[in-house]
């Protein structure tokens, strides 16, 4: 009997599109896991027994959010470069198992306090080496497995899923914190195995890895640098001896220095070693140094917005509306549906036609109109019309949809095809960066609002509510940030704040229900909190503005291709440089126009 083989075009045509269903899985759950926290936070320490507003117990609440990113942001470059050098889709492989193991072990905390806080930052640590594993090498596999007139279409998708993530993030946390403070740790657990099992089962290396040597100096180096910036910049949101924030802290502003120090030595080695991790080379490729710097740029305003959207649903806008303080986190992730519903609208459509178009027009488009959105946002009231807020946010996400997808087409479609794991890799530290960087510099610059109005505007509230003029004194004296995490996390810190004084039991019970409603505190700081986003909306908007300068000069269409020994002879005027000599790589060719 005669086996019929199937034709090998057939066989690649079907495998392309397993790769782009499976890699999409591994990024959305990747993405996902990075922000499923936020919303759930109060859940989650209501869960293990821990005051988030306690102030010994903001450094759990920090890395219980930040953990996660920086981790992503450190290694996703070093695990990309060794997926160039050991097979892109074993280290994916390896990431899903990593990904699904520490996905079981934080569904099952079985401590409580600050040991159970220990418990959940250490397996999302350990969760987010197994998400930088398959972030890292996802856009390789893609870039590995399609041809260049269906490459935007697959990494847009791909892009739209991780960045999709964030945002159905949000979401979900709100709906499972109602069911079971756990339940937001369970849900990765079923996809993680299914993606673990699919990935081993059906992916396979197209590309054939380079065998080089690991750049030990490099590697540690970057992330020690990389890491105690990101970990300085995030202490800098604490406060510190009478100042709102940390930045004058010795050891924030030694630890940016020391970072800053190990990634200049992370540069020279990277120029001298034979095999380095990070190809600083590839920034002499102008649509790569472009793309990667407006990424870089989108995803600080991006997180900005992201955080400060929370902040005056949950703080102010929801309970002004009647919403009790518990159910604020839900209710927050269903009122941004509108930036999520316009972001999954645009990314895939502009995905298809930068196929077509290229990437630069589509993705300078999407940044000016997420420039006009911030400037929007920054011109409404804090208690806001909601059909104008949606609009707002709708645009938002168009202009981010129209950004991302084309974007990471062109950066990735720059690079000669034997570096794109690495290429992959530095796309996603710059996007990963980007999200980390944005809380301390966003939580900074509304501090900085705050500080300025908050004392006296808190002062005078509670002195009108019977509170004695020392005691009231003494609260509007504490640091912006109690209270700026305190909207953060949908609670009111109202009883908190008067706790320790034992004020508020002696008042009249009209005004210890006043001060203890819905609407007393969020009226109290929603003029300061506006000072406050006058600021930050400004910031990300000029941000936005700079992402697509860069972006208008990234240049034109660029194709890498390996072109077939059999029908045509590579034209040494096309030839793409190799990023560490400058001389030819015969094995691609780059078209411009």
């Amino acid at each position: 009997m005669t086996e019929l083989l199937e034709p090998s075009s057939v066989r690649d045509d079907r495998y392309k599109w397993v790769a782009l269903s499976n890699t999409t899985l591994g990024v959305l759950m990747s993405t996902m896991d990075g922000s499923i926290v936020i919303i759930a936070l109060p859940a989650i320490f209501r869960g293990i027994g821990l005051d988030p507003l306690d102030p010994g117990n903001i450094g759990y609440l920090l890395w219980m959010i930040l953990g996660y990113l920086l981790v992503q942001a450190v290694l996703v470059v070093a695990l990309g470069r060794l997926g160039d050098m050991f097979g892109r889709v074993k280290m994916y492989n390896r990431g899903f198992m990593i990904f699904s193991v520490a996905s079981v072990a934080l569904s099952f905390d079985p401590l409580h306090g600050g040991q159970g806080a220990l418990w959940l930052i250490g397996w999302r640590v350990l969760q987010a080496v197994g998400g930088s594993m398959l972030t890292a090498n996802s856009a390789a596999i893609l870039t590995d497995a399609f041809p260049s007139e269906q490459r935007g279409m697959a990494l847009g998708v791909n892009q739209i899923s991780a960045l999709a993530g964030q945002f159905l993030g949000l979401l979900a946390g709100g709906l499972l914190a109602e069911i079971d403070w756990r339940a937001v740790f369970w849900i990765s657990v079923p996809f993680g195995l299914l993606g673990t099992v699919w990935s081993y089962r059906s992916l396979r290396e197209v590309s054939s890895p380079r065998a080089a040597r690991i750049d030990w100096p490099g590697n540690i180096t970057f992330a020690a640098g990389a890491g105690i910036i990101l970990a300085s910049i995030t202490y800098g949101i604490q406060p510190y001896g009478g100042h709102s924030t940390g930045w004058s802290n010795p050891m924030v502003r030694g630890g940016i220095a020391v970072g800053a120090l190990l990634l200049v030595i992370f540069a020279v080695i990277e120029t001298r070693v034979a095999e380095p991790m990070f190809r600083l080379g590839l920034f002499k490729v102008r649509a790569f140094a472009a793309g990667n710097l407006a990424a870089l740029l989108t995803a600080i305003a991006r997180g900005g917005l992201q955080f400060m959207m929370i902040i005056w649903l949950q703080g102010i806008w929801l309970p002004l509306h009647g919403y009790s303080f518990e159910q604020t986190p839900l209710w927050a992730g269903i009122y941004m549906l509108p930036l999520t519903a316009g972001f999954l609208l645009a990314g895939p459509t502009s995905g298809f036609l930068s196929d077509r178009f290229g990437s630069r027009t589509l993705a300078t488009s999407g940044l000016l109109l997420m420039a006009g959105a911030f400037l929007g946002l920054q011109a409404l009231p804090v208690d806001f019309s909601y059909p104008v807020f949606a609009t707002l946010l709708a645009l938002s996400g168009i202009g981010q949809g129209m950004f991302s997808a084309p974007n990471t087409s062109g950066v990735m479609s720059s690079v000669p095809p034997g570096e794109r794991g690495v290429a992959s890799g530095m796309r996603s530290t710059f996007q990963n960066s980007g999200t980390a960087l944005s809380i301390g510099v966003f939580f900074s610059l509304m501090v900085v609002g705050l500080a300025g109005t908050l004392p006296q505007t808190l002062s005078a509230g509670l002195r009108a509510q019977g509170v004695p003029v020392a005691v009231a004194a003494d609260v509007a004296n504490l640091p912006p940030v109690s209270t700026l995490f305190a909207a953060f996390l949908g609670a009111n810190p109202i009883a908190h704040l008067l706790g320790p004084s034992g004020v508020l039991p002696t008042l009249p019970a009209a005004n210890r229900e006043t001060l203890t409603g819905t609407e007393f505190f969020p009226q109290l700081i929603s003029e300061p909190f506006h000072h406050g986003l006058v600021t930050v909306f400004t910031a990300a908007a000029v941000m936005a503005v700079i992402s697509a300068l860069a972006s208008v000069f990234r240049g034109g269409v660029v194709r890498t291709e390996t072109p077939d020994p059999s029908t045509e002879t590579p034209d040494p005027s096309t030839e793409t440089p190799d990023p560490n000599t400058g001389t030819p790589d015969p094995s691609t060719e780059r078209n411009q126009s």
